[in-house]
Formats: C-alpha cells, sequence, structure tokens
C-alpha cells in the first residue's frame, strides 16, 4: 500500500482527500495498489470529520515518516508551503502542488532539488486547474518548437468581463457578484490585477522555452480601467474584451511576455469563452495552434489534476519525470516597449477606433492622454 500525506485542508487540500475517498478502487487500479492518506496537515480543528484522526499539526511527523512517498501541497503561497516543501523533497518524498505562485517565483531551485534526491516536483493544478495542459504541452508537442502562447488564464476576471459584455453590468458590480458567487476572492487583487495570470503565463514560457521568467518582472495589467464604454465601443467594432496572458518568441531567440487587456475579433476562438472558463492556444511549429478549454479552476477539477500527479509520482517512483528549466541567466524577456501592435484607442470626446500597428513604447507616448487604450489581438 502506497501512503501518501495532505498538505493543507482548504477548498482543494479538501477536494484532494475527496478525490482520493470516491475514486479509490479506480486509483488503486490505475497504480497497481491501494492508495492511503495516512496524513492530512492543518493547524485547525476538524476532529468533527470522518477522517479527523488523520489531522496533525506538526509537519515534522510527515517529513519523518518514511512509509509517506508522495505530498500534496495545497497551502498555497511563499512560506511554510515552500519551507515545508523543500523539505519534503530532501526527505525523498515527490511533491505534487496546485500552488502557482511557488512554482512561478521558486520553481527552478525546487525541480533542482527533486532532481539531486530523484524524486518528482509536479504542478499540473498550478496552471488550467483541472485542464490537462502542462502535460500535453511536455510530451504531446515535444516535437515542437513552441513559437507563442496565449490564452484566457483567470476565470474570475473572465467571469466578470463576461457580465459586462452580456448584461452591461459594471466592473465593480460585476466584482460583487464573483464575489458573492465563490469566484473571487475577499480581497481579489491577485485576480483583477492581472497577478494570477502573470504567474501562469511565466510557469508555461518556463517549460516552453526553457529559463526562468520571473513573475515580478514581466509586464502586468489587470481590468480594473475597463469601462462599459469600452464594452460598448469593442461590441461596435466587432470585437471582444478579454484578459490575455501571452507569450511569443522572436527571431532573436528573446520572448515577449505579458498580461494585459486585448481586444479580440468575435470570431477568434477565444472570443466565445465566457464565464469561469479558460482556454489557452499553443502554437507549435510542427501542429500549429492547438487549444486547451474547460473551467481553470474548482475544488474537484483542481483537485483531480493534483491527484493526478501524485498518481505519476507513483508510477515513476524509480526514474522520475524529466522536468527542469533554468534559473533565469539566459535573459529571455524582451522589453515590451519593442513589441508592435495594433491598438483601441478611446479619446475623450471621441468614440473607440482601431490604429495601426505600432509598438508599445510609441503608443505609450502618442497615446498618453487616451481615457483608454488596448491591444488588439
Amino acid at each position: 500500500m502506497i501512503k501518501v500525506a495532505i498538505l493543507g485542508h482548504g477548498t482543494v487540500g479538501s477536494g484532494v482527500y475527496e478525490v482520493f475517498d470516491m475514486n479509490a478502487a479506480k486509483i488503486a487500479e490505475a497504480v497497481g495498489q491501494p492508495v492511503e492518506v495516512k496524513y492530512v496537515l492543518d493547524l485547525r480543528d476538524f476532529s468533527h470529520l470522518p477522517y479527523g484522526d488523520k489531522f496533525v499539526s506538526d509537519f515534522s511527523v510527515i517529513e519523518n515518516d518514511p512509509e509517506v512517498t508522495v505530498v500534496a501541497e495545497v497551502m498555497g503561497g511563499t512560506g511554510a508551503a515552500y519551507e515545508f516543501t523543500k523539505r519534503s523533497l530532501m526527505a525523498g518524498k515527490s511533491v505534487c502542488t496546485s500552488n502557482k505562485e511557488l512554482v512561478a517565483t521558486r520553481g527552478d531551485e525546487l525541480l533542482k532539488i527533486a532532481e539531486e534526491n530523484n524524486v518528482n516536483y509536479l504542478f499540473e493544478a498550478s496552471v488550467g486547474g483541472g485542464i490537462p495542459l502542462l502535460r500535453p504541452m511536455m510530451q504531446c508537442l515535444a516535437a515542437n518548437e513552441i513559437v507563442e502562447i496565449r490564452g484566457i488564464l483567470n476565470g474570475t476576471t473572465n467571469y466578470i468581463l463576461t457580465q459586462m459584455i452580456q448584461n452591461g453590468v459594471a466592473f465593480e458590480d460585476a466584482l460583487k457578484q464573483a464575489q458573492a458567487n465563490g469566484y473571487a476572492e475577499k480581497d481579489p487583487t491577485a485576480d483583477i490585477e492581472g497577478h494570477d495570470a502573470c504567474r501562469k503565463i511565466s510557469i508555461l514560457s518556463d517549460l516552453a522555452f526553457g529559463d526562468k521568467f520571473n513573475p515580478d518582472e514581466v509586464p502586468c495589467e489587470g481590468i480594473t480601467k475597463i469601462t462599459l464604454e469600452d464594452i460598448k465601443q469593442a461590441e461596435k467594432l466587432g470585437y471582444a474584451v478579454k484578459l490575455i496572458g501571452r507569450a511569443v518568441k522572436c527571431d532573436d531567440g528573446k520572448v515577449y511576455a505579458y498580461v494585459a487587456p486585448h481586444l479580440i475579433d468575435k470570431h477568434h476562438p477565444l472570443a466565445s469563452v465566457e464565464d469561469v472558463f479558460n482556454a489557452i492556444m499553443i502554437d507549435g511549429n510542427a501542429t500549429g495552434d492547438v487549444m486547451f478549454y474547460g473551467k481553470g479552476a474548482g475544488k474537484l477539477a483542481t483537485a483531480s489534476a493534483v491527484v493526478a500527479d501524485m498518481m505519476d509520482s507513483i508510477a515513476h517512483s524509480e526514474k522520475r519525470r524529466d522536468v527542469s528549466w533554468g534559473s533565469g541567466e539566459k535573459h529571455l524577456l524582451k522589453s515590451i516597449d519593442t513589441l508592435s501592435s495594433k491598438w483601441y484607442v478611446r479619446m475623450q470626446g471621441e468614440e473607440g477606433k482601431i490604429m495601426p500597428e505600432m509598438t508599445t513604447a510609441e503608443a505609450n507616448k502618442q497615446f498618453a492622454q487616451a481615457e483608454s487604450c488596448m491591444r488588439i489581438l
């Protein structure tokens, strides 16, 4: 029997336990033997649960138990989650996570530690939630050179924009709806300012281009400045407004990576992606565009991806998955000032209009007094 542990019992953590419980027979058949959750780490009291006896508050209990071979880190953040992940890997335990912030900021270091200890550090759930994305990109598209990645990477902002587009709801009211429906946190900053999408496009860029893209250095703009007037003008021009994470490889090997609102032609596949759904398009030089679509978050959807990684770690306990990228020494990130795009611009007293292609630096200079200015994808 395989013994595993779960670090954190929030939305995703409780979902991980639920997936193991309800699909126990299926999981056992897939990995060749039963899998038992031996411990759940959390400081809160969950003694009322049917599995309340599995809870521990001291991580060293898990760290020092040789029976535990795989750990799910679903705590979030970069504090205790980083420390416990590092210690788990050094103790010879594989770690699987949905923690996009930790993967984006410390993934290079943690992957190196995993390699040194011949264990796995896997994070399928960190980008697309329940959408199979990273493994297909690394395996099914392995024969391709990735040319471009672009997509809707955050369900909260997509829900807000959908409400603005379809129902004429102002941004502030759409945000309140998202919070009431559980799609947005009490503090929605990471979503609406684009930070969540920025971490995800950074991870995708790390994997696609082989070096670290620090999310603190990747240009990032959210949706807080978008108004119903922009939505109306975009509609009139035949476009929809979407928050897009994008990475484009240039001829010199450098990469433009950024997050920003875009106008997208209504006939484009991304334009029809609505509510909390995500969609990511990966352009390979052999395959052309491949699109991945689904709910990018949610308790069981995200948990299923974490559990699938844990099963993969069990299956590859003897020969670890070869996943890695550099520490940023290649300096692949190219200044967005030189990125050329068509632009939507709305000036005071004028309706929105399409402007010809120009660099970001030129657009910033020319439209410094514009009420609204967005790229067109």
